[in-house]
């Protein structure tokens, strides 16, 4: 047993469950981290398959959720996005298995920026960059790679239930450089870390409740999204910037794309323009998952909260 190992064992509070999770995790991640990259996609891939094929739950889900966003697609091609979002995710899922070994010479003959200069404009702006990202294409792999290119970041995630899994998977995520501001420090921390000047990532793609949450359209349909990004760049004025890693299926590699920094709506009516803005990045989220559909997580139940009077979708 490692040394790790040993101190984990020995944590107060950690339950017997909890460490039989963790260790579990960390040999499966350690048995898919030491196979080639092109034998652990695939084992990766078989994963998601039969992951399709078992989480029935989740698979209807997933096909209600693109019902509600293509309607007038056939029930077969709706089908075909699904399984393709399960793969993927397989494929995420060796990727991560596989981070802690990757260098920079290495993650580069798979990965390539596209539009690295839309960051680099906003980040010299020196108030601040958040980029607008969700849990579309490889969102873990996206912000390893750009720090092991030289670009550390901050994330802004929720804890994980078992906190000897969340330290273990923090600390793949933060090989780099990355660091991590948990959802319950979400304001302060991000406040601070605009002011440095310095870039965080928000995943922005999750169902909320109010007051947390305002009612932007998503796909025609109104989702419950989280205000706080569209709160803290008016705050600051720190640069919102997309920035999302895809599978290109025809270059048989990914590419970090960031957008062009988005213009704010700033009027004297600040509860608006947190609503106006909040809408202004759940469309550019939309216009993405569209391009790239058999990359987003439709297994999320994004429209779970209703407004007021409405029924529930699910």
């Amino acid at each position: 047993m490692s040394d790790g190992a040993q101190r984990n064992s020995r944590r107060p509070g950690v339950t017997a469950r909890e460490w039989v999770e963790f260790c579990v995790v960390r040999m499966f991640v350690g048995c898919l981290g030491i196979l080639p990259r092109r034998l652990a996609r695939a084992v990766g891939a078989g994963i998601g398959w039969l992951a399709f094929q078992l989480l029935g739950r989740l698979r209807k889900v997933g096909l209600r959720n693109l019902e509600l966003a293509f309607p007038m697609k056939p029930a077969s091609e709706r089908e075909t996005i699904l399984r393709a979002v399960y793969r993927n995710l397989g494929y995420l899922l060796a990727e991560f298995c596989q981070m802690p070994g990757y260098t920079r010479e290495q993650a580069s003959r798979f990965i390539h920026y596209d539009g690295l200069e839309n960051y680099l404009t906003a980040r010299e702006r020196g108030k601040g960059v958040l980029v607008l990202t969700g849990h579309l294409g490889a969102w873990e792999l996206s912000s390893f790679y750009h720090s092991l290119m030289g670009y550390p970041m901050g994330m802004v995630i929720r804890r994980l239930d078992n906190p000897l899994v969340d330290e273990f998977v923090n600390r793949i995520r933060c090989l780099h450089g990355n660091r991590v501001i948990h959802k319950d420090d979400f304001a302060r921390g991000l406040i601070a870390t605009m002011r440095a000047g310095e870039t965080v990532g928000i995943l922005m793609d999750t169902n909320m409740t109010p007051p947390q949450g305002v009612f932007v359209p998503f796909f025609g349909v109104q989702a419950c999204t989280a205000s706080g990004m569209a709160r803290i760049a008016l705050k600051t004025g720190a640069a919102v910037v997309p920035g999302f890693l895809f599978w290109e299926q025809r270059e048989q590699r990914y590419v970090l794309r960031f957008g062009e920094e988005l213009n704010l709506v700033r009027t004297a009516d600040s509860e608006e323009d947190a609503v106006a803005n909040t809408a202004l990045f759940t469309s550019v989220i939309e216009r993405y998952v569209r391009e790239y559909p058999e990359q987003w997580l439709w297994m999320h139940r994004r429209w779970k909260t209703r407004p007021p009077g409405e029924t529930g979708i699910y």
